[in-house]
């Protein structure tokens, strides 16, 4: 008799959590697997179970409604706010309940971010030089968190080293490309990520591609496809060969498979407005303290900030091979040009 593993996904109509949908409606094992997503909106809800998920209408803030259904599966996917505390602890309120009626430690995959270990004071310049491997367990257990407050991520160690939950840690850095896939189709996810489309909107509004400060300040990056990829290697080893992947403080798995500068992104950007008529200019210039806190903000430090990242244990326990790198990276600046100016 086939055993049915219930699988609660928030964040499913999300850039990341959208993906994971489709990554797990596509799996080999997808009839053996009933998936329960979150969803705000009740019109996106019922396009959704038109895939074969079971939708539940609710939202983040809902945490009663996240403690019951956390009670009642055997895997969480978290891919709504990384650093909300409130809904953690509700999770972690069901998934106990369900750990005491089962004795069977239940899993959760919690999406963090590379900003855990990002460089504020930067300041669009080249910043700290310390690249961090997701396999120094006990330098990223013990972050503060810089940019991002790290309050989940601690909670969750917390109660994996209680011994009433597995987690496990996606920390993604710059994901970049246009999301495809059903959810796409069905339009209910959103298609763009959070990284480039704010600065590229900015570059749209004021006529030209620009830095803050020099640019020079880096950042890791990974193609939509290759994210998702780590994402399924996880979601299978966890449940397959539990015993050769980390959790708790050991579980962190960075997505990285280049490096890029913001001036660089900038040069791409330029060219590619100039070519689509936007912009008369296509060389950068640096934005003012003005433009600055117009386009972005309080914002603007952490899109000025340094982060480096290794993610060294994705490719030693997951085997986990990026395929998409810089020149990919680059490609995907244009069309993703192309779409925020149909918007």
């Amino acid at each position: 008799m086939s055993v049915t593993t219930k699988i609660f996904l928030t964040g499913a109509t999300g850039y990341i959590g959208g993906s994971v949908v489709a990554g797990l409606l596509a799996h080999p094992e997808a009839k053996s697997f009933e998936l329960i997503a979150l969803v705000r909106d009740a019109g996106k809800a019922d396009k959704i179970t038109s895939l074969g998920v079971k939708t539940i209408v609710g939202s983040y803030s809902d945490l009663e409604l996240l403690t019951k259904v956390s009670a009642e599966v055997d895997i969480v996917i978290a891919m709504a706010v990384s650093d909300s505390l409130g809904p953690t602890e509700a999770i972690l309120q069901g998934l106990k309940k369900k750990y005491e009626a089962t004795s069977k430690a239940p899993i959760i995959i919690h999406t963090s971010g590379a900003g855990i270990v990002s460089d504020l004071t930067a300041a669009g310049g080249v910043g700290t030089n310390k690249v961090y491997s997701d396999l120094a367990s006990d330098d990223l257990a013990t972050l503060p968190g810089k940019a991002v407050p790290m309050t989940s991520e601690l909670a969750l160690i917390k109660a994996d080293e209680e011994g009433y939950v597995k987690s496990y840690f996606i920390a993604p850095s710059t994901i970049y490309g246009l999301a495809t896939g059903p959810l796409v189709d069905l339009g209910v996810q959103h298609r763009h990520s959070v990284q480039f489309p704010p600065t590229l909107r900015a570059f749209i509004a004021r006529k030209r591609a620009g830095t803050i400060g020099s640019g020079k300040n880096v950042w890791p990056a990974a193609s939509y496809e290759d994210n998702l990829d780590l994402y399924m290697r996880l979601f299978d080893a966890v449940r397959k060969t539990p015993g050769k992947v980390g959790h708790g403080k050991h579980g962190f798995f960075f997505v990285e498979s280049c490096e890029y500068n913001a001036y660089e992104v900038a040069e791409a950007a330029g060219k590619a407005l100039k070519e689509l008529g936007v912009v008369d200019i296509a060389e950068t210039d640096n934005l003012t303290d003005e433009e600055k806190t117009k386009y972005f903000g309080p914002m603007w430090v952490f899109i000025a900030s340094t982060a480096r990242v290794q993610a060294d244990r994705g490719r030693s326990e997951l085997g986990w091979k990026p395929v998409h790198g810089r020149g990919e990276l680059f490609a995907s600046i244009k069309p993703e040009i192309v779409e925020l100016l149909k918007a």
